[in-house]
């Protein structure tokens, strides 16, 4: 498959891409609608005249959008990047206040959506709202000759000069994605051009993508996963995609798989599991590869989903701040056998041109083979810098290191395991304490050694006497705190580490974050609501 990533900036391979599929289908979504490659380009042209024309002012580089994954959200994206505007995909699981808060961060005049979307969300924004239907009655019939003429006839090297694009820089801002804010305030991460295309190439050699590709795209645009894979992978390379607005929407999700043809998935591990349960196997009958991030992948799940769908769920690893994909790996039926590159239990090795690091963290000496530290990442990858915040940019970026906050460990192939995130540890009694590993065998005795929902999650309350105190925050559970306490004690966990039998929480739900992710920072709340 040709591509042009190493050479040219996303926008500009994206003129090349869409006249590769001039009249065949390159989008879909659930609605039933399809746009053609040529389809695609011309629209996303006559929208950037009209918001050209009629919305952004020249100075205005940073746009808000607010509309899920959709053949309309691609079309917005792309003529704002062909515009070379900055795009802001708004966070619509978000209160109205972290939004606000995000787009006065970003100097945000204009957040373009559409009615439909506004009478789903209870949102309030402070900013002018830009209804996109009603643009349509702008619309002249010189907008519609003038971009059809460049989307089907003009020559690539043309249309850039028309447009402006021809100039366009590998350190170009594309994009500023705000944080989930999972262990505190969202912060906005600036990507680049090139950010995106280290990426997206990284995704295509690893995992071997061509042209007979179609991904299902059901990540939000907001999360940098959904941003960079699966709006940009189809837009800047030779693949299909086909879009649902919700990924916990399951039997949309399977309906549009199987009516699609889907080969390619990327998702958490929650949303497999509804996935799992709702959708039919015939849904996901020309599935070959299935990606799970965000959270640890258990293997009763990869086992569980590869017996209904014949296909296993691969693991890979990332950060917002690093466009976001480090590693990932290679599916079985995309190996090509000459190395080894799947290991069960990682999350992979990194993809082309990004390096790995595990260092002391306290020395930031360079750790042997096999030990655990924290993990530093390097590469094409590593964001520009956190939005006007050079100081948070400093205290994360050493030497051109990204400082990840995880706890991992590199194997002898170059394979990274992630053993644990610094913010879930705690230190009691002068000791840290792994929230992690206790919560995963908590988690396997209340589930039966199955794979389940997340039953119950550690988190910690500040404790004058020991430092912190453990708390677990749980679901209605089949055993006792007093038989957790036993079970963890057999399998050899300190005293130390087994939370106290009145440290116990019920909850009727466990927050989740609109990425999927548990709410780390929601469930500290209501512990220290209780505990403090």
């Amino acid at each position: 498959m040709k591509t042009f990533l190493q050479s040219m900036t996303p926008p500009r391979a994206m003129l090349r891409v869409c006249r590769q599929r001039l009249f065949d289908w390159k989008i879909a979504d659930s609605t039933g609608d399809a746009l053609s490659g040529g389809q695609l380009l011309m629209r996303a042209l006559i929208l950037r005249r009209l918001l050209r024309r009629e919305v952004l002012a020249a100075d205005e580089k940073y746009v808000g959008v607010l509309i899920p994954p959709s053949n309309g959200s691609m079309v917005v994206n792309a003529a704002l990047a062909l515009d070379r505007r900055v795009v802001v995909n708004v966070n619509y699981s978000a209160t109205s206040e972290v939004v606000n808060a995000c787009l006065k961060a970003a100097g945000i005049r204009h957040v373009l959506t559409s009615q439909k979307v506004l009478d789903k969300l209870n949102l309030k924004l402070d900013a002018e709202l830009v209804l996109l239907e009603s643009l349509k009655e702008k619309l002249t019939l010189a907008d519609k000759l003038s971009s059809a003429a460049i989307a089907y006839g003009a020559p690539a090297w043309l249309t850039e000069r028309l447009i402006g694009l021809a100039s366009s820089k590998p350190d170009d801002e594309v994009t500023v994605i705000f944080t989930s804010g999972s262990t505190g305030e969202p912060k906005g991460v600036v990507l680049t051009n090139g950010n995106v295309t280290s990426n997206i190439y990284g995704m295509y050699k690893v995992v071997h993508l061509n042209r007979h590709d179609i991904i299902l795209g059901v990540l939000p645009f907001f999360h940098s996963f959904g941003y960079t894979i699966t709006l940009w992978g189809p837009l800047a390379i030779d693949l299909q995609a086909a879009y649902h607005f919700s990924p916990l929407d399951a039997r949309q999700v399977g309906k549009l798989a199987g009516e699609r043809k889907a080969t390619i998935i990327l998702a958490t591990p929650t949303f497999l599991r509804s996935y799992l349960k709702r959708c039919e196997k015939e849904d996901f009958a020309s599935l070959q590869v299935v990606v799970a991030g965000a959270e640890k992948l258990p293997v009763a799940l990869s086992d569980a989903f590869e017996e209904k769908f014949g296909v296993r769920p691969i693991e890979g690893y990332g950060a917002t701040e690093l466009s976001p994909l480090v590693s990932v790996n290679v599916p079985a039926g995309r190996s090509t056998g000459k190395k080894i590159d799947s290991r069960e239990g990682s999350v992979g090795q990194p993809i082309p041109n990004v390096e790995a690091r595990i260092v002391d963290p306290e020395t930031w000496q360079t750790l042997p083979t096999g030990e655990d530290g924290m993990l530093l990442i390097r590469g094409p990858n590593l964001m520009k810098g956190y939005l006007n915040d050079p100081e948070k940019t400093a205290k994360v970026v050493r030497d051109g290191w990204y400082v990840t906050g995880d706890v991992a460990r590199l194997d002898a192939e170059g394979f990274i395991h992630i053993t644990g995130r610094e913010s879930r540890f705690s230190k009691i009694g002068g000791e840290m304490v792994p929230h992690v590993l206790i919560e995963e065998t908590i988690q396997e005795f209340l589930a039966g050694g199955k794979d389940a929902d997340p039953i119950a999650v550690v988190t910690a309350v500040p404790d004058e006497r020991k430092g912190e105190r453990l708390i677990v925050v749980h679901l209605p559970m089949p055993k006792t705190p007093a038989e957790i306490s036993k079970h963890l004690a057999s399998k050899g966990m300190p005293n130390l580490w087994a939370p106290g039998e009145d440290s116990y929480l019920e909850v009727e739900e466990l927050p989740l974050l609109g990425s999927g992710k548990l709410d780390l920072k929601g469930l500290a709340a209501l512990a220290k609501a209780k505990f403090s």
